[in-house]
């Protein structure tokens, strides 16, 4: 991503983050965790992001968000809330450890119905396309060393972990783009969107409108 384009008033770029939030007890809970990875692996990184389950990462033009949230809510209004359950550990070979998803189905069909719908206005370019999460998971630890990953994952292949939450609505986050994968510049929130549960006709106009 081209630097300049954050300096032109009203053509600011962002990168966005579709997200589902465990609740608070849940959130305390993984934070230890990731707490206790970066002490125990000397990983500062692992406290830095936060335990949410991403949907969907995108780059987009500032001004596109009120069209994006617009299409997100009438998603949210046909979503049903559904159970999330956490359990034991994955990996992804070999830099990223995460807490598995044992409920995969409702979040892969939620994410797919994003693509669906949404999915053209997330498009910033040819070559900032949206990244949809299609094998959710709740990250640990990720771009870590090829050795602190073998090393953690000897110890947490083996860890034992339970957790549920019922998502009831998904959050878009968002921070100024420019230094990609940089964990240091915080996310902040722009909007919930309530799951609702409402019949497929009440929202066709807004959602093809």
């Amino acid at each position: 991503m081209k630097a300049i384009v954050n300096t032109i008033p009203g053509y600011r770029v962002y990168e966005y983050l579709l997200v589902l939030s465990p609740h608070e007890e849940l959130w305390n809970k993984v934070m230890e965790i990731k707490k206790r990875f970066a002490h125990e692996y000397k990983w500062e990184q692992a406290v830095r992001g936060r335990p949410y389950l991403a949907l969907v990462n995108f780059m987009q033009y500032e001004m596109m968000e009120k069209r994006i949230a617009g299409r997100l809510k009438t998603i949210a209004m046909g979503q049903y809330p559904f159970k999330t359950e956490l359990k034991n550990f994955g990996s992804f070979p070999s830099h990223t450890i995460y807490v598995s998803v044992a409920t995969k189905l409702p979040i892969q069909a939620l994410v797919k119905g994003i693509r669906r719908d949404a999915q053209r206005l997330m498009k910033l370019s040819d070559h900032n396309k949206p990244h949809f999460i299609l094998e959710p998971h709740l990250t640990i630890a990720r771009k870590l060393k090829p050795s602190q990953y073998e090393k953690a994952w000897l110890e947490y292949r083996h860890k034992n972990f339970t957790g549920r939450f019922i998502a009831s609505g998904m959050t878009l986050l968002k921070r100024p783009a420019g230094i990609p994968g940089d964990q240091r510049i915080k996310y902040y929130p722009v909007e919930r969107f309530e799951f609702q549960n409402l019949p497929v006709l009440t929202r066709q106009g807004e959602l093809f409108g």
